[in-house]
C-alpha cells in the first residue's frame, strides 16, 4: 500500500472532520446561551394548522412528522409527474429535432430554445397566475367528454372505487413477472438464432389478461365516482365526488415537465448523433425499415450517452419542485420547511431533515438510473 497516496486522503478527511466540529461545537455553544434546546421530540408534537391538499388523511391535530409525511409524499407526487411527462415530451421533441421534415425540425427547436431560455420561476407563475386563471368557475365550466372538469379551482376527474383491490394489484405484479420471462427469453431467442418476438404486444397482452382474470374469478370489482358540482355558498360552488387536482399542482408539473424537457431532448439529440453513420447506413443496407434502425441499432447505442446526462435532470427536476412554495403548493418546503418552522422555531432540525430528505431522493434517483445505465450497456465479448 502506497503511503504517499492515502496521506493526501487521510488529511482531508481530518480537515472535513475538524471543520464539521468546529461549525457544530460553536452551534451548540450559541443555542446553549440563548437558551435553545436542541431535539426532534417536536415531531410527535401537534402541528395545529391544516392542509390544502394531501395524499394520506390529515388535519390540523396530527403531529408535525405526520406533516412531514404530507409534504414529503406531495415533493414525491409532483417530481414523479414532471420527470415521466418531461421523459416523454424530451425524447419525441429530442428526436424530432433530427427529422429531415424542415417543420418538424424547426418546431422542435424553437420549442427548446423558448423553454429553456425563460427563467424555471417565471415559467411557473405564468402558468399559475396566467394561463390557469383565465379557467372558468366551477358552475360555468362545460364537461370534457361528460366526465372531466377543468375550473379556475383545479381539475377534476372521476375516482376509482376498488373492491378487493389486493388481488389486482397481485395480477398485475404476476403479469410483470411474467413479462421478465418473457423479456429473457426473447433476448435468448434472438442471441441464439436472430428470430425476433414481438415483446411489446405480448407485454401488454399480458397486462390486459391477467388483471381480467382478476375482475373472472378474483371477485375484483370497480365502480367509478363521478364529479358533481356542490353550492356551498350562495356565490361559491366546488366539487364534490371524483378526485380533485388543484391548479397549484398542475403548474407546477407543467412548468417542471416542458423546461426539463428541454434539456433531456438535447441529451437525446447528442446520444443519437453521437451514433456513427456507418452504423446507420450499415443497418439499412440490410434491410432494416427506419423504425427498426431506430429502435434496434441506433437507441441501444445511444442510451449510453444519453443515460448520465439525463440523470442530472432528473435530480435537477426534483431539487427545482422546491420552488412550489412560490404559489403555495403545499410541498416538503412549504409544510414542513415553512410553516413547522415558523411555529416550532426549530431551525437547525427542521433544515437538517428537510436537506437529508432532500439527498436521499437524490441519491435514490442516482442509484437506479446509475443500475439501469449497467444494466443496457453493451457488453464487449
Amino acid at each position: 500500500m502506497n503511503f504517499k497516496k492515502i496521506l493526501p486522503q487521510i488529511i482531508t478527511l481530518l480537515a472535513v472532520i475538524l471543520i464539521f466540529g468546529f461549525f457544530s461545537y460553536n452551534a451548540q455553544v450559541n443555542m446553549e446561551n440563548r437558551g435553545i434546546s436542541f431535539g426532534y421530540g417536536f415531531l410527535s408534537q401537534e402541528s395545529s394548522f391544516d392542509v390544502q391538499f394531501s395524499l394520506i388523511e390529515y388535519d390540523g391535530s396530527h403531529s408535525y412528522f405526520r406533516a412531514y409525511l404530507v409534504g414529503l409524499l406531495n415533493t414525491i407526487l409532483v417530481s414523479a409527474i414532471g420527470i415521466i411527462f418531461a421523459t416523454i415530451i424530451g425524447v419525441v421533441v429530442g428526436i424530432a429535432r433530427l427529422s429531415n421534415n424542415y417543420l418538424i425540425k424547426r418546431s422542435a427547436a424553437v420549442y427548446v430554445e423558448f423553454f429553456r431560455n425563460i427563467p424555471l420561476l417565471l415559467q411557473i407563475f405564468f402558468w399559475y397566475f396566467a394561463a390557469l386563471r383565465a379557467l372558468p368557475l366551477p358552475e360555468d365550466a362545460e364537461p370534457i367528454l361528460g366526465v372531466f372538469f377543468l375550473t379556475i379551482k383545479g381539475f377534476f376527474i372521476p375516482a376509482f372505487i376498488w373492491n378487493n383491490l389486493d388481488v389486482f394489484l397481485y395480477s398485475i405484479i404476476a403479469a410483470i413477472i411474467t413479462i421478465f420471462f418473457v423479456k429473457n427469453y426473447a433476448r435468448k431467442k434472438q442471441e441464439n438464432d436472430g428470430t425476433q418476438t414481438p415483446v411489446l404486444l405480448i407485454s401488454i397482452a399480458l397486462l390486459v389478461i391477467f388483471p381480467l382474470i382478476s375482475f373472472l374469478v378474483g371477485g375484483v370489482s370497480l365502480k367509478i365516482g363521478l364529479p358533481e358540482i356542490k353550492q356551498l355558498s350562495q356565490t361559491s360552488y366546488t366539487f364534490e365526488g371524483g378526485i380533485g387536482l388543484p391548479p397549484e399542482l398542475i403548474a407546477l408539473a407543467l412548468a417542471l415537465s416542458l423546461y426539463t424537457a428541454t434539456f433531456i431532448a438535447e441529451c437525446v439529440r447528442a446520444g443519437v448523433q453521437g451514433v456513427g453513420k456507418g452504423q446507420k447506413e450499415a443497418a439499412a443496407s440490410i434491410g432494416l425499415t427506419p423504425n427498426q434502425v431506430l429502435k434496434l441499432v441506433i437507441m441501444p447505442q445511444a442510451l449510453r450517452i444519453i443515460i448520465p446526462p439525463t440523470t442530472n435532470q432528473y435530480l435537477n427536476l426534483t431539487k427545482n419542485s422546491s420552488l412550489a412554495a412560490a404559489i403555495a403548493y403545499p410541498d416538503l418546503v412549504l409544510i414542513f420547511a415553512g410553516t413547522a418552522l415558523m411555529q416550532t422555531g426549530r431551525a437547525i432540525e427542521i433544515v437538517s431533515i428537510t436537506m437529508l430528505t432532500y439527498l436521499t431522493l437524490s441519491i435514490s434517483i442516482s442509484i437506479f438510473m446509475n443500475w439501469y445505465n449497467k444494466k443496457i450497456a453493451i457488453k464487449e465479448k
